[in-house]
């Protein structure tokens, strides 16, 4: 039997009040994405795999506008649909199928929680093929065992199906079930359309049960795991954490068996889009944040931070530099303490080195600018040096200029360049000048004041200690 298109239907309409965080609980913050990231990545990689083509429904509830801005800036393959009250699972399910219609003619509709990041395809790949292995279920639920259950919805079996009782709902004995509900469901949508709107909400909770679809007297079934970290939901900040330390294990681990050497796996940071290539060293305490990519055999150095960079192959980042929205060519060494701010593109074979600040600019190969500098709006052509203390000065109040060098010159110490200003391919600069006429090729520039020497005189400025 072939299972080529499935309806999703994403349930995020939670305000999630125990997070206390701006928002709803769909955009809380997990590992540089947001917690709805993680389930429509999920949804992506497995439907590829198996063939599967997903109609995705996210039913939105709270602060709705924030999360469909949040989808439509990312391009999500998705629609949405209103949840106005939270009546309950049951009540989310009957909204999807109310405000997304045609979602009735799809054959299978899979149902998940926007606040469990933790579940693989390999999980929803097990579901799809347990029920194309038999036609006649009508549901599956996925389980998992655990020895404390409190707050889970019990598993009770019964000689064709099962039921799940909701904690608040549950007898003595049944509290003392261990095999508990994981939230996550995979339906005939025919089966769903039979039984849905037969829900009521004579429980303690007064809300309309999803989990009343699964029935003792029906051929429903269950997929149980043994391993209940896959199903951990997130309804605090504790568990908001705990997910993101099994997140960060399950990257690490991805790293290392491509071949990263991770020197300290318990103090690095490493967000979930993040690439490294192998032969690469990370050590401890660097934070590598949102789409950094980094290629092979670089190596980066204690309290390290990049976000959103491209890194070539065998570069050194050397301590304590700050990269962010920048791109780094090739066997480049950057830092210690440097700095490189937005559009910031430096070569190949380039030098930056302690307490340099670069700001959108264009560096050629094998460009050096060692220390103590700032270059702002720039760009710098192959083989130039730029000497200690220079300055690009590329602001006047009002708007940023630029400053243009071009290869193979050399910038003496303590210089500035007022911008718009140009300085031709092959001149020297002499330490202490503000260049603020162009400078033409192979010439020698010098802009400074002329030295006087008054012999005898440095007693009348210089203090006497009492």
């Amino acid at each position: 039997m072939g299972m080529k298109q499935c309806a999703v239907a994403l349930l995020a309409a939670g305000k999630g009040t125990r997070l206390k965080l701006d928002g709803p609980k769909a955009l809380a913050p997990l590992l540089g994405k947001k917690l709805i990231d993680y389930s429509l990545e999920v949804f992506e990689k497995f439907t590829q795999t198996a063939s599967i083509q997903p109609h995705i429904g996210v039913v939105v509830g709270h602060e709705r506008e924030k999360l469909e801005n949040y989808l439509a800036q990312n391009k999500a393959k998705v629609e949405t649909c209103l949840q106005a009250e939270q009546k309950g699972t049951g009540h989310a399910l009957q909204c999807f199928f109310e405000e997304l219609p045609h979602m009735w003619e799809l054959p299978y509709t899979l149902v998940a929680c926007v606040d469990t990041p933790l579940i693989t395809e390999e999980i929803y790949s097990e579901m799809f093929n347990k029920m194309n292995r038999d036609d006649s279920i009508q549901g599956i639920a996925v389980t998992f065992e655990t020895p404390n259950p409190k707050g889970y919805g019990r598993i009770k079996k019964g000689d064709v199906g099962f039921q799940i009782i909701e904690e608040k709902d549950a007898s003595a004995s049944d509290q003392l079930i261990k095999e508990v509900n994981s939230g996550l469901y995979l339906l005939k949508t025919s089966y769903i359309k039979e039984h849905l709107y037969n829900l009521n909400n004579k429980n303690k909770s007064g809300e309309f049960y999803l989990t009343d679809l699964f029935r003792e007297d029906q051929k429903v079934e269950t997929l149980l795991y043994r391993d209940e970290s896959f199903f951990k939901g997130v309804n605090d900040q504790i568990q908001l954490e705990d997910c993101r330390t099994l997140l960060l294990k399950r990257k690490i681990a991805s790293l290392r068996d491509q071949g990263v050497l991770i020197v300290d796996s318990k103090n690095i940071e490493i967000e979930w889009d993040v690439e490294v290539g192998n032969g690469s060293i990370l050590e401890p305490n660097i934070h590598l944040k949102g789409n950094t990519q980094i290629g092979q055999n670089v190596s980066i150095e204690p309290g390290v931070v990049i976000k959103n960079s491209k890194i070539g192959n065998n570069v050194n980042i050397l301590a304590y530099s700050y990269l962010e929205e920048c791109e780094i060519g090739e066997s480049s060494q950057i830092g210690p303490f440097a700095r490189l701010r937005p559009q910031a593109h430096i070569g190949s074979e380039n030098k930056i080195g302690n307490f340099v600040e670069i700001k959108k600019s264009q560096f050629a190969k094998g460009v050096k600018v060692s220390h103590l500098s700032y270059v702002g709006d720039s760009e710098i052509g192959e083989n130039s040096n730029v000497g200690c203390g220079f300055i690009s000065c590329n602001y006047d109040g009002s708007k940023k200029h630029i400053t243009k060098i071009g290869k193979n010159c050399f910038i003496g110490s303590d210089c500035q360049s007022v911008a718009p200003v140009e300085i031709g391919d092959g001149s020297f600069v002499a330490a202490g000048s503000t260049i603020t006429k162009n400078v033409p090729a192979d010439s020698f520039a010098i802009a400074r004041s002329k030295q006087i020497n008054k012999e005898g005189q440095a007693k009348r400025f210089i203090k006497k200690k009492d």
